[in-house]
């Protein structure tokens, strides 16, 4: 008699069955990775080229609108100014940022791999420190000519000459070649192969002398001007006292009726509240009106007070709007990357190379906000590079 507990009994697996079970699971597996693996390539690759399509309109846009600055400040004779020069030596150095730096690090970007050799290593880096250095000067050489110009406005009108300007650009040029030189005393040629191009940070004194000077120093000096040119350009405003205006009227004629060479028309027209006229007028407020026969001239008295006021407060809010975007984009555009710089430089643990390609690439964005900001905050900029595409695209 079979026993109960046999019905229950779990089936044997055998060892050779155990061997079947596990050759089943890793063909399964093997079928699965490389399935994996080429969802993985794929999305590799997808991501490398838009992140180089990317990077490669970041860099046009930063070549395209550079090179209009400097085609409109040529073009434009109204715009030959030695202000305008230092805005135009700024859009030079941007450009060369997007030619010469910006094309390769998209590259090694996208790549993360080093291709060029030691030499073009050497040569993209120091172009890279020299220019984007040459670039942060120039904004401080922009914002000392504009001090002086505001807080020395006589004085400075018959100092301020194409050859100043050149020698403020020429000092921008030295003081940036200075910071990217040492490098080279300790460089040493590697017998293998390059697969990396990196400033080297083992010299920790060149980090702090390469930072400070391309960078903290500027924006102490940079804040500090703008600072100054905000609240001095608040007091010259302020200064603009009722009696300078001395009674000053601004008037408008309106000619109702369709008699414009009647005589009239002429007669009542007068400045402030006096009437010298044998035409009989009404004076109300700052409304005139007269009549004589069927001709009408109704004239409309502004204080001329009130409109420079007006003026003065819309100059105001867009000079303080201007000096917030200067300092704002700059700031946010370099100041994670030299923060990061020094940070890497204490902790090697700490780099990781994503994150340094987008605190570099943010730096590089300066470059094409610059000419934005410089240009679209001035009117006579706008006019001139509104008539140049015009005048292109009438060409074409």
């Amino acid at each position: 008699m079979e026993h109960a507990e046999d019905h229950f009994k779990p089936p044997s697996i055998t060892y050779g069955d155990l061997l079947n079970i596990s050759s089943t699971t890793n063909d399964t597996n093997a079928n699965l990775t490389p399935k994996a693996e080429q969802n993985k390539d794929s999305d590799s690759v997808a991501f490398q080229a838009g992140l180089a399509v990317t990077l490669a309109l970041i860099t046009l846009a930063t070549q395209l609108s550079n090179a209009f600055v400097i085609a409109t400040i040529y073009k434009s004779r109204k715009l030959h100014t030695p202000a305008n020069f230092l805005i135009a030596s700024l859009a030079v150095t941007d450009l060369l940022v997007s030619i010469l730096v910006m094309p390769i690090s998209a590259l090694y970007t996208v790549s993360h791999t080093w291709t060029l050799g030691q030499v073009m290593c050497d040569v993209w880096l120091s172009s890279d420190i020299t220019c984007c250095t040459a670039s942060i000067l120039h904004l401080c050489v922009i914002a000392l000519d504009r001090y002086w110009a505001i807080t020395d406005a006589v004085e400075y009108t018959i100092k301020r000459t194409p050859r100043r300007a050149a020698g403020m650009i020429a000092t921008a040029w030295v003081i940036a070649i200075s910071i990217s030189l040492p490098p080279f005393f300790w460089r040493q040629v590697k017998a293998e192969e390059v697969t990396s191009c990196n400033v080297n940070t083992d010299h920790i004194f060149y980090t702090i002398y390469s930072t400070f000077g391309a960078f903290y120093i500027p924006t102490l000096l940079l804040i500090a001007l703008y600072g100054r040119i905000y609240v001095e350009a608040r007091k010259r405003i302020l200064k603009q006292s009722p009696s300078k205006a001395g009674g000053k009227r601004l008037t408008q004629a309106h000619l109702i009726t369709d008699s414009p060479g009647s005589a009239a028309s002429t007669t009542c027209l007068h400045y402030g509240s006096t009437t010298t006229n044998e035409t009989s007028s009404s004076v109300s407020g700052d409304t005139v009106s007269c009549a004589a026969g069927v001709s009408q001239v109704k004239v409309t008295v502004s204080d001329a007070l009130l409109e420079k006021k007006r003026l003065a407060a819309a100059r105001e809010r867009k000079a303080t709007k201007t000096l917030g975007i200067i300092l704002g984009a700059y700031i946010v555009c370099w100041l994670p990357f030299f923060i990061y710089t020094i940070v890497v430089s204490v902790c090697e643990s700490c780099f990781f190379p994503e994150l340094f390609d987008v605190f570099t690439w943010l730096g590089y964005l300066n470059s094409l906000i610059n000419p934005i900001i410089y240009t679209m905050s001035n009117d006579d900029f706008k006019k001139a590079f509104n008539k140049l595409i015009r005048f292109k695209c009438c060409r074409s």
